[in-house]
């Protein structure tokens, strides 16, 4: 059982930055591949980004590639996502999710999910 728990989303103005962080709970996260998600209003959910759990690898859709970076530190049970050159497009609901699947692009892979965090980016 993994419980994972969001923070570091608000309001910024485009092109600025934010760091969004996911603690996990229990001694088993280093077990999991870790992913980010977002959902804005009247769409889908879509993946961001994702880790494997030893940190080496690591998966970026294409909207995102070299403005976000993920990260993970199994000793602090927490992930992160270092956003950079905010869009007003990257306005959503972020969510941190957790799998043992290899399949990290695919949200239905994922068993375990925080609540979410708000990023708005204004114009």
């Amino acid at each position: 059982q993994v419980q994972l728990v969001e923070s570091g989303g608000g309001l910024v103005q485009a092109g600025g930055s934010l760091r969004l962080s996911c603690a996990a709970s229990g001694r088993t996260f280093r077990s999991y591949n870790m992913g980010w998600f977002r959902q804005a209003p009247g769409k889908e959910r879509e993946f961001v980004a994702a880790i494997s759990w030893s940190g080496s690898t690591t998966f970026y859709s294409d909207s995102v590639r070299g403005r976000f970076t993920i990260s993970r530190d199994n000793a602090k049970n927490t992930v992160y996502l270092q956003m950079n050159s905010l869009k007003p497009e990257d306005t959503a609901v972020y969510y941190c999710a957790a799998t043992t699947s290899s399949r990290v692009r695919a949200p239905d892979e994922y068993g375990y999910w925080g609540q979410g965090t708000q990023v708005t980016v204004s114009s």
